[in-house]
């Protein structure tokens, strides 16, 4: 728990320190390259990440490869400062041993699709690089858990409604990214906030106090 606060802490204040002190080195720094024009950009972007379930039960974590698509819009309200806003289809979850008295031994694959709306406050350090930092709220659409033997054969998959899970999940996220023309190129780390799993439920009794985490690496075209 006080990992967590810690985490969250630095997250606020480097959110912080961008939007105040780094936003106005950065509106010098593209005054002085005659970069001027705000002009919005509306484009697509896809990225892969590694994601994990954070479980005070269980005895060994596993990240999981997932995914995240859709698109976004970098919105300039001054020389070097943007709100960037995205909307995105995202696979989450995590490879999770269980070994205790209530749910035995096994690996369970977690897979979480979300709909997620991150709002991004974006700093241009340089002409081409940011740093970008923000909340992100998403919202369960799938949920499926598959238990895996030690082999890594599947023995069996349980598709779990969605409301078997708490269906809106909120978070903080921050980043850096490069553009070279209407490509962009970047690394993001996403820190949920939110319990996945209801109580009295089996999502629950699988997930305890679990929440999504995850980083990633994307790429994005600007039309």
């Amino acid at each position: 728990m006080k990992k967590q606060v810690m985490i969250l802490r630095s997250v606020f204040f480097m959110s912080a320190l961008a939007v105040s002190g780094l936003c106005a080195r950065a509106q010098e720094q593209q005054a002085i390259t005659g970069g001027d024009k705000l002009t919005p950009k509306f484009g697509i972007k896809g990225a892969i990440s590694l994601t994990n379930l954070y479980v005070d039960d269980v005895s060994k974590e596993h990240s999981k490869v997932g995914f995240n698509a859709g698109v976004y819009a970098k919105l300039p309200l001054t020389t070097g400062f943007s709100i960037q806003p995205e909307l995105l289809y995202s696979i989450k979850g995590a490879k999770d041993t269980y070994s205790n008295f209530v749910q035995g031994d096994g690996e369970y694959r977690f897979n979480l699709g979300y709909i997620e709306l991150p709002v991004l406050a974006v700093v241009n350090l340089t002409k081409n690089f940011n740093i970008h930092a923000g909340p992100y709220v998403g919202y369960l659409v799938s949920a499926n858990v598959k238990n895996v033997d030690d082999n890594g054969e599947i023995q069996g998959a349980t598709d779990l409604k969605a409301d078997n899970f708490n269906r809106w999940d909120v978070g903080l996220a921050g980043g850096v990214g490069f553009d070279v023309s209407a490509f962009t190129l970047g690394a993001r780390y996403n820190y949920g906030l939110s319990k996945i799993g209801k109580s009295g439920s089996l999502s629950g009794d699988l997930t305890k106090n679990s929440k999504n985490a995850g980083v990633s690496v994307y790429v994005g075209f600007a039309f």
